[in-house]
């Protein structure tokens, strides 16, 4: 059997055919593939989820409405086997014999076209394939002018970012600019240090010291930040130097007194 010609009268019938559906022409297609296997011998023995797997059938029920309704149309003759141990029996008609000769009349009535109508047509050909290549060209500039339009909008955004980022800096040094700080104070001399320190009724001693301390770190209040006002820190520093006590008696014989033991100490006591 000339499988080929088979196939052509099928589809010939199904063309003809428009209760049929793309599931029943898996269906019959897979039974074909157990009719080649089985070289074209009937009846050929199929089982159900073999069928199924190989003509992509995931419902029972489809497969079963799709194979009754191949049989009474006349496709196929299926014999259902309600053995599980044995299967089913399926008969396929031969469609090539469906198929119409080709008259030979058809044949002659072609027309052979002459030689310079066959050299027309390669010469149509070579210049077709010139267009084509143009074609190519244009869309090799149409593809470099896009690409040339990309890099420049790549640029045009790359510079307004320069530029908000720029006006964002300019923003920030205005506000700084803007926003109060506090003026760095006049250094003030040794006389009027110790001239408020007299006011305050403190010793001149004190305001030597305070005058120096500031002097040698460029007068910052805790070493980071400018003194603001510098009258408001000596008070600071009066307040702070009230609240040490010191012992002014450096004597020696001071000193000694703390090193003497009592005369009446019993020596017969545990430490």
């Amino acid at each position: 059997m000339n499988y080929i010609k088979h196939l052509t009268g099928f589809f010939d019938r199904i063309i003809k055919d428009s209760s049929l559906n793309p599931t029943h022409i898996s269906l019959y297609l897979g039974l074909f593939q157990y009719w080649n296997v089985n070289r074209f011998k009937n009846p050929i023995s199929i089982t159900r989820d073999e069928v199924m797997r190989i003509s992509k059938i995931c419902s029972k029920a489809t497969y079963h409405k799709c194979i009754r309704e191949l049989n009474d149309k006349g496709y196929l003759k299926y014999e259902p086997s309600y053995n599980p141990f044995k299967g089913s029996m399926v008969f396929m008609f031969n469609f090539s014999e469906d198929l119409k000769p080709v008259q030979k009349k058809e044949i002659k009535n072609k027309k052979i076209l002459p030689v310079n109508k066959q050299v027309l047509n390669k010469q149509d050909t070579t210049t077709e394939q010139a267009l084509v290549s143009s074609i190519n060209s244009i869309n090799n500039t149409n593809t470099l002018n896009i690409l040339n339009l990309e890099e420049q909008s790549q640029n045009f955004e790359n510079k307004s970012l320069g530029l908000k980022k720029e006006n964002e800096e300019k923003k920030l040094r205005q506000k700084k600019k803007n926003s109060v700080t506090p003026s760095a104070i006049e250094k003030p001399t040794i006389e009027e240090v110790k001239k408020y320190f007299q006011e305050q009724n403190h010793p001149d001693i004190e305001a030597q010291k305070f005058y120096n301390y500031f002097s040698s770190n460029g007068w910052l209040v805790g070493g980071k930040t400018k003194m603001v006002d510098w009258r408001a820190a000596a008070g600071n520093w009066i307040l702070n130097s009230l609240n040490f006590k010191h012992n002014t008696d450096t004597s020696p014989t001071n000193r000694a007194k703390h090193l003497n033991s009592p005369t009446n100490k019993n020596y017969s006591e545990p430490l």
